[in-house]
């Protein structure tokens, strides 16, 4: 059996690594890893930049030995655009409710050039939060499931929702958008405009976060992606 290319995580504004728990419980013997990014944490004045996020996925994928398939979730796809062009052992990328920008384009202006309702925007203090996440973020998750990760989202910095990609990859890289049609923070038309980027295209029937929704079904598309 052929084996699997390795599998980079990479998560969305707010969150962290940790939001990717369930999904790789369910991946199971696939070789996965994630990051956490420096423009989402817990000290408001210590946020990193898109720069900043795309330079730490850079590294880590040159610290993986063989071939790679990356996902970037919500924000995360704009960090994996402008982070892995010309990087040689990166086979495919994944948009997870994405934003699959093109170079010059920024998060910010894909969301309409100004912070949407449920933003908390701090211009002066540098960062901004989410109001109502669980509408936003978790409508279809386990009640639970979606206060304990309510709980444990962080400040995202407004630079990196501000400034404009400077590579795209997906240029170079064959790549998978996965749309998920009732998704309440990017909505499904906005994904199917950006998805007209990939290379292909998946669908879900969830909100924002299948990882924490439907983690087994995830999985599967995913290994669906790594079979090639």
């Amino acid at each position: 059996m052929t084996e699997l290319p390795h599998l980079l995580l990479v998560h969305g504004a707010w969150h962290s690594s940790g939001a990717f728990r369930l999904l790789r419980a369910e991946l199971g013997d696939v070789a996965c890893s994630a990051v956490d990014l420096p423009s989402s944490g817990l000290a408001p004045d210590r946020l990193g930049t898109l720069t900043d996020d795309a330079t730490l996925v850079r590294a880590a994928v040159a610290g993986i030995d063989g071939p790679v398939v990356v996902l970037g979730h919500s924000y995360g796809g704009a960090v994996i655009s402008e982070a892995l062009a010309g990087a040689p052992n990166v086979t495919r990328l994944v948009y997870l409710a994405a934003f699959q920008l093109d170079v010059g384009e920024s998060l910010f202006q894909a969301a309409g050039g100004a912070p949407l309702p449920w933003f908390d925007w701090q211009e002066e203090r540098g960062f901004v939060d989410a109001r109502d996440a669980r509408e936003v973020f978790y409508a279809d998750v386990d009640p639970d499931l979606a206060a304990s990760a309510t709980v444990q989202l962080r400040h995202q910095s407004t630079a990196s929702f501000t400034q404009p990609l400077s590579q795209a990859a997906w240029r170079s890289i064959p790549s998978t958008y996965i749309a998920c049609t009732q998704d309440r923070a990017i909505p499904y038309p906005a994904q199917q405009a950006m998805a007209r980027r990939a290379t292909d295209v998946l669908t879900m029937e969830t909100s924002h976060s299948p990882f924490l929704s439907r983690p087994g079904e995830l999985a599967g598309l995913l290994r669906h992606v790594l079979a090639g």
